[in-house]
């Protein structure tokens, strides 16, 4: 698994909107990546939707904040104007299936979708902050606004 203190690989997913997200257009910015298995699904919807109530938060901190499962970019957009999430990127990481996952290490391959982890990166591109939870575990949004502090002082 990725490491705090180890540097974001690159990577390019496409987002529900169908704009392409990449590492470098995201060189010198703040990430926030919110890891969920699964679009349609009670957790990860609690989940995207306590990041889209916090987006102002971490935006004014200086992050990006991302909502990340395997589902297509077609499927994200569908599932984000369902539960009304207007800011947070939803990325799609279908193809290669769960690809940018596995190179993070938290792709979980006999169950075909990733962990529910949290992964916070500074404007360097540095992992500052990364946690895994369990699957039916809802993350705390205060101990992420908490890290999210953190990794900007």
């Amino acid at each position: 698994m990725i490491n705090v203190g180890d540097k974001l690989p690159d990577f390019k997913l496409t987002d529900h909107k169908g704009n392409v997200v990449d590492s470098k257009s995201l060189a010198g910015k703040g990430i926030i990546f919110g890891f969920h298995p699964l679009a349609y699904t009670g957790v990860c919807e609690k989940q995207m939707k306590q990041l889209e109530e916090n987006y102002d938060y971490f935006k004014n901190l200086g992050y990006e904040v991302f909502g990340v499962s395997i589902d297509t970019s077609f499927s994200k957009n569908s599932w984000a104007k369902q539960i009304d999430i207007n800011n947070v990127k939803m990325l799609a990481d279908f193809w290669p299936h769960g690809g940018f996952a596995i190179k993070l290490g938290i792709f979980r391959g006999n169950e075909g979708f990733s962990e529910r982890a949290c992964l916070i990166i500074n404007k360097q591109g540095i992992v500052k902050w990364t946690k895994i939870y369990d699957i039916p575990e809802l993350p705390s949004i205060d101990e992420i606004k908490e890290q999210a502090k953190k990794a900007t002082l």
